[in-house]
């Protein structure tokens, strides 16, 4: 019994301690603290994975939200994202497109709650917004519910990402049972740190996408594909990246069968990108995906390698000539990967559903091996993805790119590449070690234990 485990309250307390540290205290720029205070945090959770019972879960997953819910009332102090999602949602409740124009211009425009002391934390406000429809209307509620008050729109947006993730545990425990894997699998995703860190703490929105991508293969394994359709419509319009997913779900269900599902998935993604119907609208947020290939670059892996090649042999950074081309790259591969079988569905639903998350799993690392920006609350889908496979690489990939934050100063930010190298060696390492003893990429079926 727990009660028999003191060194469990121990882990309890020392977790505590460390995530209000981070929600109140260190800074991101304080490397030394907020390394060692992650470190701490990760070894704890590793602790708890190691030992944790089936009849441990209830309680394991009720300490998760209060790890959690430290955060509540604090602003994110790892990221100033949050700024631009109040930002749009006050443009939003004015009346304005945030699509439309540059934040600069509708700075001067004086638009109620829209002045210089918001617009001087944006962190790119030289660029169009790059959130898609679900999103914004979460953005617009939290405005809706605080007009006026940062720290109010934050609790609420903090509230609605704590609800998606608790749905989360809810489907991936349901999806586990389904699956005869081990219940305490969900703890991987439930207590890992980065996941409580960048999710509930630092507003990010992958815990929403993944809740809708779950209840996507929820929905699709009873064959409800209405649901399943509005489901990863709903994922795309909340952050575009699932939108890789499309061609391993629409290969599941044969020829007739794609046919329908993806007229639907169109039917519903029309709907929620209603919003964007306007040239203008359409065409800044075409912009500013293409920024995000041509522009941006952070923690890249197969990049910086291309990135140093132009360096050596033009003398300057290729990123807008090569970031579209890694793209097209990582397209080719997920689609050779997908279809490496005949245009068939699979014949047990049962078994579909795990294949595809498994997919979507190798999807992804594809994505992230040929992309230019790799933040570090990226890897929480990988990771949540990795808890219905027997694959652990993305558990230590969580902890590895915590190391990113090293770059950050007061006032500025430089990138180690030498803890980037140190990252994906060791990843890549382990993964290698990992695919020796599946003895095979597609291995997906995890014996009961």
């Amino acid at each position: 019994m727990l009660n028999q485990k003191p060194k469990y309250y121990v882990w309890i307390f020392i977790s505590i301690l460390c995530y209000s540290l981070l929600a109140f205290v260190i800074h991101r720029w304080q490397t030394t603290y907020l390394l060692s205070t992650y470190g701490l945090l990760f070894l704890v959770y590793l602790g708890i994975s190691n030992e944790a019972k089936p009849e441990h879960l209830p309680f394991w997953l009720s300490i998760s939200v209060v790890f959690r819910l430290i955060f509540l009332f604090s602003l994110p102090s790892l990221s100033e994202d949050f700024y631009r999602f109040i930002w749009d949602g006050r443009l939003w409740n004015a009346g304005y497109h945030p699509f439309a124009e540059l934040p600069s211009i509708y700075l001067q425009q004086g638009i109620a709650n829209i002045d210089q002391a918001l617009f001087s934390k944006l962190n790119s406000p030289e660029y169009f917004t790059i959130y898609p429809p679900v999103a914004q209307f979460i953005f617009w509620l939290s405005v809706k519910v605080s007009p006026t008050s940062i720290v109010g729109s934050v609790i609420f947006m903090r509230l609605v990402l704590l609800l998606a993730e608790v749905g989360v545990v809810i489907l991936m425990r349901k999806l586990l049972i389904q699956f005869s894997i081990p219940l305490t699998n969900v703890l991987l995703y439930a207590l890992n740190p980065l996941v409580i860190i960048e999710l509930t703490g630092n507003l990010h929105f992958e815990g929403l996408v993944f809740f809708f991508i779950l209840l996507t293969i929820y929905s699709l394994g009873r064959q409800r594909i209405i649901q399943s359709a509005a489901s990863i419509s709903l994922a795309i319009a909340t952050k575009l990246v699932p939108v890789i997913f499309l061609p391993a779900l629409l290969r599941t269900q044969g020829y007739k069968g794609a046919l329908k599902y993806g007229g639907l998935i169109v039917i519903f993604s029309l709907l929620f990108f209603l919003s964007m119907f306007d040239y203008q609208v359409f065409q800044s947020m075409v912009t500013s995906v293409g920024l995000y290939f041509n522009k941006f670059e952070f923690n890249a892996s197969l990049y910086y390698l291309v990135r140093e090649y132009g360096f050596w042999k033009y003398g300057y950074n290729i990123i807008q000539t090569v970031g579209w081309k890694l793209a097209v790259a990582a397209t080719a591969l997920i689609l050779l990967f997908t279809f490496r079988k005949k245009w068939i569905g699979i014949d047990s639903a049962r078994d579909s559903s795990q294949q595809l998350l498994s997919d979507f799993l190798w999807i992804l690392c594809l994505y992230f091996l040929f992309t230019t920006t790799l933040h570090p609350w990226y890897i929480t889908t990988l990771l949540a993805l990795s808890v219905f496979t027997p694959y652990r690489f993305p558990m230590i990939w969580s902890g590895l790119i915590f190391l990113t934050y090293s770059g950050y100063r007061a006032d500025s930010f430089k990138e180690n590449l030498w803890l980037i190298a140190l990252e994906y060696l060791l990843v890549i390492g382990y993964l290698i070690v990992e695919l020796k003893k599946s003895k095979g990429l597609f291995v997906f079926i995890q014996k009961k234990t």
